[in-house]
């Protein structure tokens, strides 16, 4: 396969399945870790209603959600790319990222979590899922 079409299935394979898992994390979320009582998590106004209710536990999933979506659009992407697997995969936390800025934009979290998602859940994600494939192709 011409090295460039696998480079662009790569990166395309990579985000599709790393945003399934966070989307499917986010989607059971409420029920490994319940909201708080009567809180509506279905809308984007929901959320933003209930924030200030929120507990650091409520913030968890989030995380995850979006620490492996990220390790693992960066690891299909690292293993499938001819060369430069870490530049692909940083490339793909970087995408990542820039979803998690937005989501910080569109529903304002508290500093901590804010911190720790955007220093913690991206690109050392995409770092760690490329050293992996890179040790493992020496």
């Amino acid at each position: 396969m011409n090295p460039i079409v696998r480079n662009i299935l790569a990166v395309i394979v990579g985000v599709i399945a790393g945003g399934a898992l966070n989307m499917g994390i986010i989607m059971i979320s409420s029920s490994v870790i319940p909201p708080p009582e009567g809180v509506d998590l279905t809308t984007m106004e929901g959320l933003k209603a209930a924030m200030h209710l929120m507990e650091p536990k409520h913030f968890l999933m989030p995380w995850l959600a979006h620490a492996l979506g990220t390790f693992l659009g960066a690891l299909i992407t690292a293993i499938i790319v001819t060369k430069h697997k870490m530049r692909f995969a940083l490339g793909i936390s970087a995408w990542f990222m820039f979803g998690g800025i937005m989501n910080i934009i569109l529903l304002p979290s508290p500093m901590w979590f804010t911190i720790a998602d955007l220093a913690g859940a991206y690109i050392p994600m995409g770092f760690i899922a490329a050293k992996l494939v890179e040790k493992k192709n020496q």
